[in-house]
């Protein structure tokens, strides 16, 4: 009886007419994914034209963009479901965290390799000091240790509390991240999108950067799909190995 009042609620598994609309959901990204992406890469190679300055090494620019900004998507994901689980302590909320964080980890990975290749292409150099680079940097390490924490701690509710809690504070640098070429000297140039006189690109150079930000966005809502789907089997298959081992007892 102590064990069984001493045990946590059982993780229900989702009617299937959830599940159902869950899997069909996640087919129709991966479709819609597959497709953007084509288009978002002959886009890149094909109609946008090279850059005046730096040539055809800016190309990276409609790679490494929509990267850093599906980033910063995954880890206000992060935020929201951190926010979520605290207030309302429900499993969802912190699958979703953890899920976003991972993508958002492997994102950023990306964005550094793609700023390096870039950088030295343009700079001469694969790493500078310079304040976007750092910033992300630490952006980098924060969620690695998000996912250290997760799984180094063996306590599950607790290792739940501290990733929230950490997932909320680690949010602070993602505009510190988007501003530092406006607050420091940057070797980043100014945004050329998002400021007060508007985007500063031709319309070819504009319509390329937004399907490949629509790309990406897809393919992050893919990828969240199919991780929390994941996470949620993987909950019920404990859930039912802690039953089992209960009733033998």
């Amino acid at each position: 009886m102590i064990l069984l009042e001493a045990a946590p609620p059982p993780v229900r598994t989702p009617p299937n007419g959830r599940t159902d609309r869950t899997a069909r959901l996640q087919r129709a990204l991966g479709g819609a994914t597959a497709i953007t992406m084509l288009i978002a890469v002959g886009m890149s190679f094909l109609y946008a034209p090279p850059d005046l300055v730096q040539g055809q090494a800016q190309r990276i620019f409609y790679f490494h963009v929509p990267l850093a900004w599906v980033a910063y998507l995954a880890f206000f994901v992060v935020l929201v479901g951190s926010v979520g689980y605290l207030w309302r302590k429900q499993d969802g909320w912190d699958r979703l965290a953890a899920a976003s964080a991972e993508i958002g980890l492997v994102l950023t990975s990306l964005v550094l390799i793609s700023g390096s290749l870039w950088g030295k292409t343009i700079w001469g150099t694969w790493w500078s000091w310079d304040p976007r680079l750092t910033a992300t940097l630490v952006l980098w390490f924060i969620y690695l240790g998000y996912a250290m924490l997760r799984a180094l701690t063996t306590a599950p509710e607790r290792a739940k509390r501290l990733a929230a809690v950490l997932g909320i504070v680690g949010f602070i640098d993602v505009p510190i991240v988007h501003q530092s070429v406006v607050w420091w000297r940057s070797l980043h140039p100014a945004p050329v999108v998002l400021n007060a006189a508007g985007p500063q690109l031709p319309g070819s150079m504009l319509a390329t950067l937004l399907v490949g930000l629509l790309a990406y966005t897809l393919l992050y809502g893919f990828l969240l799909v199919w991780r929390v789907r994941i996470a949620g089997a993987e909950a019920r298959v404990i859930d039912r190995q802690r039953q089992t081992a209960l009733g033998e007892e």
